[in-house]
């Protein structure tokens, strides 16, 4: 949770002015809005919030950076359920902000809203296919609902779009565990049993019989990691192919897999996931091939 909130954290603060502060609020909207910036690289967050709300009411080219920014503030103040409120309103004014749903994902995350933060990820992954960070937060989000396959996949696809990236080694732990069994324990408030529970446990089914395959094999390391993501990746495309309705994993993620293992390039993705180094060629290829939702 600390990896994300600094994610978040430099996300929202890259690059941004600094002035003097000390003032107080007026009718100037980029005035106010890098006031409060300042406050919350001064760790006075909170502090910043008058200014916030005043740049909200003006409908102004900072409005939509408000948002985040004071989400931001009441994220990193551990009052996720605010956190998200002010994401939620400001969505209903930019609803084709990807960075809002990406952060409202990590507020609902934080309050262990995991179905929640599922649709949001989704959302943000549709407005930017190549976010790697909103398809390791769709990992996350799944993985605690012990949805396995979509968590195994969007951890992969994190790791095709990033390598080398500092998080690929947290991506690649958690593929590991998934393929070794691993499930997370339900500390979600909702036990409800999710819609798609049925689908779900089909696909978990699917990793569940490619270990025990991989073990009766007697594979290890390389071999092992190969055998296992190309029959999980073929089984998983095969069932999405049979289905006359599709959902979002079925075409971002199932179909698109199935074509990597139709490419040939699951060893590369093997070696690369291996090396934390790109490969040419499969780089091409995740360059040139389209991904549906």
């Amino acid at each position: 949770m600390q990896t994300l909130l600094r994610i978040l954290t430099a996300f929202l603060f890259l690059a941004s002015p600094i002035i003097v502060s000390g003032q107080d609020a007026t009718d100037d909207p980029a005035t106010n809005y890098k006031t409060a910036l300042e406050l919350v690289n001064a760790n006075k967050g909170t502090e910043g919030i008058p200014y916030l709300e005043k740049v909200i009411k003006t409908q102004s080219n900072y409005t939509n950076a408000a948002y985040s920014l004071l989400g931001g503030i009441y994220d990193k103040a551990l009052q996720p359920e605010k956190a998200i409120a002010v994401y939620k309103e400001g969505l209903k004014a930019y609803p084709q902000d990807q960075s809002l749903y990406f952060n409202l994902g990590i507020a609902d995350f934080r309050a262990k809203q995991y179905a929640d933060a599922e649709l949001a990820a989704v959302e943000a992954i549709k407005l930017d296919p190549k976010h790697a960070n909103s398809q390791r937060l769709y990992g996350l989000v799944t993985f605690h609902q012990n949805k396995r396959m979509n968590a195994l996949l969007a951890f992969c696809s994190f790791l095709l779009l990033e390598p080398n990236n500092p998080r690929a080694d947290e991506a690649t732990t958690n593929m590991q565990s998934i393929l070794k069994g691993g499930v997370l324990k339900d500390d979600s408030p909702v036990k409800t049993p999710p819609a798609d529970a049925k689908e779900t446990a089909a696909l978990n089914a699917i990793i569940s019989s490619t270990i025990a395959a991989g073990q009766a094999k007697k594979l290890t390391g390389t071999a092992l990691l190969e055998f296992q993501l190309k029959t999980i990746f073929t089984q998983a495309g095969q069932a999405s192919a049979k289905k006359a309705d599709k959902t979002f994993f079925d075409k971002f993620y199932a179909d698109y897999f199935y074509k990597l293992v139709q490419s040939g390039n699951v060893p590369a993705f093997v070696k690369a996931i291996n090396s934390k180094a790109e490969d040419a060629g499969l780089s091409e290829w995740v360059k040139g091939t389209e991904r549906g939702f």
